[in-house]
């Protein structure tokens, strides 16, 4: 049995949907003020725009492009008490266009931290494992703090000045620490000095000298992750190529996760369990492109959301859009809705 030190995980975590008007709006009912917010336009193509507390409310970083921070004061106006404000801009409030924003939060506040070779600014919350860190390369192998007090699992880092080698790197424990994987492609996991061949130590992570995560005078963002029992799972499986798919245990009913191949080509398909309230789940969007919103088919792979982990639920399907292939290697990171076991236990639905 799994058992968290996380009663309600929707007070560190949570999805909201919501429809556009194209006139400036809050969105309420997070509850929380989030410190960082991933949003994605569903009924139509659109990038995804990502928003955090330390860069401020008015800087945009797109999963699905390369592109440089930049600024607009059109898109997220402002991170509030129950939620956010969003203002005319497409991409976050198109009149009568479906969005999904995803919800965390850090502290509410930043600090200077001091633990690695290069000083950092960071919002931590030690409890839901989660760091927002932001740090200057110095071209030389080097160690920034991150806040967590526990060991990160997972850790996205972004270049924000430069479009130049600025492929969103992502560091997973199931990849190990001498890998390289891009969140805005769909290609397979490679070999790469990223984290100079280190793993993260409950203090810091360590980075090379790639461009992605530490050129000289560069500034950079990192969203750092730690395992909570019961809250939190970052992890790996193996496909089955069966409709009695790989189950995959998470300890929690998931309320979000992130699912990527990484022995061959795959996207990176996000689920959640607000776009589906039942199962099985087949409402996917894809971090690494601007693809509106699709629904089950036969080329994707559903799976169901139970309350203990996630099930895949097709045969041998092919293609970018499979989770299930035989012998394949995937990568997940999940949320949940509700823990196993606790004062709020979850029942399967």
């Amino acid at each position: 049995m799994a058992y968290t030190t996380i009663k309600k995980p929707s007070d560190y975590f949570n999805t909201k949907l919501y429809t556009g008007t194209g006139a400036s709006q809050s969105i309420t009912g997070v509850g929380f003020q989030p410190d960082w917010i991933w949003f994605k336009v569903r009924s139509e193509t659109g990038n995804h725009n990502l928003f955090d507390s330390i860069r401020g409310s008015n800087k945009i970083l797109q999963s699905s492009t390369t592109i440089a921070e930049a600024t607009s004061t059109d898109l997220l106006t402002s991170f509030d008490s129950d939620g956010f404000t969003v203002n005319t801009d497409d991409g976050v409030n198109g009149s009568s266009k479906t969005y999904a924003s995803w919800n965390w939060l850090a502290s509410n506040t930043t600090a200077s931290n001091t633990d690695g070779s290069i000083t950092s600014t960071v919002s931590a919350n030690t409890t839901s494992g989660f760091s927002i860190v932001s740090y200057t390369g110095t071209g030389s192998a080097a160690t920034v703090g991150h806040g967590l007090g526990s060991v990160p699992k997972m850790i996205i880092i972004k270049k924000r000045n430069s479009a130049t080698g600025s492929d969103w790197y992502v560091y997973h424990v199931s990849n190990g620490n001498d890998s390289k994987i891009w969140l805005n492609q769909t290609s397979a996991k490679g070999t790469g000095t990223h984290m100079n061949n280190t793993t993260p130590t409950s203090s810091v992570f360590s980075i090379g000298t790639p461009t992605e995560v530490n050129n000289s005078g560069d500034t950079y963002i990192a969203y750092c992750f730690a395992d909570v029992t019961g809250y939190s799972k970052f992890g790996s499986y193996t496909g089955n190529g069966n409709a009695d798919g790989t189950f995959v245990y998470t300890g929690f009913k998931p309320a979000f996760t992130i699912l990527k191949r990484t022995d061959a080509t795959g996207g990176w398909i996000v689920a959640d369990n607000k776009r589906d309230t039942f199962n099985v789940a087949g409402k996917f969007v894809f971090a690494h492109n601007s693809d509106a919103e699709q629904d089950l088919t036969s080329s994707h792979t559903p799976l169901d959301l139970l309350s203990n982990g996630m099930k895949m639920r097709s045969s041998n399907l092919t293609g970018t859009t499979s989770l299930n292939i035989s012998g394949a290697t995937y990568i997940y990171m999940a949320f949940a809705e509700e823990p196993l076991v606790g004062d709020n236990p979850c029942t399967a639905r």
